[in-house]
């Protein structure tokens, strides 16, 4: 809507994000609708766009990685059904890097053959990173670009920018909110992580307590015990901000970030109010494409259109 367009309709499976949708635009409230993809139609209507995501989870690194064989990852062909139905001029859709690399390519080669409709649109697609567009953190994403055939259009993807935010650039003057807080245990060994370290740094004694099996499984594993830099990007923001081997605690204090820290680096206006408990509101945040990247991505669109 910031870069111009109006919606016709918006839906959205999880009733604490509708919530915060209807407080933050009452004045669309009766076009958002609370269902699963499934059940949404868009016959009768013509939008000039059509933007979604789908579950990440089929194709995440961090899961099972089933694919479409997992239901969540069946719900692509629905996002392809909706654009048969309402026959946009554009769509887009975005996904997790892991969509490029599931079934060593194919998956991601099946789907542009399937969106490509037999030639009525023309496909295309970029792994982009947040981080070049505005965004405080390294979070990329696969980001795939439909334009109808008979437009005549050719789509560019947005330049990045050539100004990188930090972490720095953003945590000073955080309106205060609510956060969860690390048990006792954990503060102990983070307080003893250097800022920008993990696990590596910690002394030998505790690093195998806090560790356990997880020294015997290999990689890097660098997420355990992660405190972030001020001087860098934030890692990617996930859905909770405390697990223990995705920790991202926060430079300077030994504790996770607060709610609207988490919303500041996903670059959300401060103003911007989630509905639900804490826990909700990470997942609405954690899960969220970054309001910069999306405004970038529907600015190029709107040239074209």
């Amino acid at each position: 809507m910031r870069a111009g367009f109006q919606p016709l309709l918006i839906n959205e499976i999880d009733s604490h994000c509708c919530s915060s949708l209807r407080r933050n635009h009452p004045e669309h409230a009766e076009k958002i609708n609370h269902c699963s993809m499934e059940k949404v139609s868009l016959l009768g209507l013509s939008p000039d766009l059509l933007a979604g995501g789908v579950p990440c989870q089929a194709f995440s690194q961090a899961g099972e990685r089933r694919g479409l064989e997992d239901p969540r990852g069946r719900l692509i062909l629905d996002f392809n059904r909706l654009v048969l139905e309402g026959s946009p001029k554009a769509f887009l859709l975005e996904n997790v890097r892991g969509l490029a690399t599931h079934n060593k390519g194919k998956t991601l080669e099946s789907l542009l053959v399937l969106l490509r409709n037999d030639g009525r649109y023309k496909v295309s697609h970029k792994l982009l990173n947040s981080a070049d567009y505005g965004v405080p953190q390294t979070r990329e994403r696969i980001i795939i670009v439909g334009v109808r055939a008979d437009l005549g259009k050719e789509y560019q993807f947005p330049a990045p920018e050539k100004a990188r935010p930090v972490l720095r650039d953003v945590l000073n003057g955080v309106p205060c909110s609510e956060g969860i807080q690390y048990s006792e245990k954990k503060k102990k060994v983070l307080d003893l992580v250097p800022e920008g370290g993990c696990w590596v740094d910690l002394p030998e004694d505790i690093k195998k307590e806090y560790m356990g099996n997880a020294l015997k499984s290999g990689g890097g594993m660098r997420g355990f015990a992660r405190r972030l830099s001020m001087d860098k990007p934030c890692l990617t923001l996930l859905t909770s901000p405390s697990q223990k081997q995705t920790d991202r605690c926060h430079p300077l204090e030994t504790r996770p970030f607060t709610v609207r820290e988490y919303a500041r680096i996903q670059t959300f206006p401060d103003d911007y109010e989630f509905c639900g408990t804490v826990a909700q509101k990470y997942k609405q945040i954690g899960n969220a494409v970054p309001v910069q990247l999306a405004w970038h991505l529907a600015k190029s669109l709107l040239a074209i259109l």
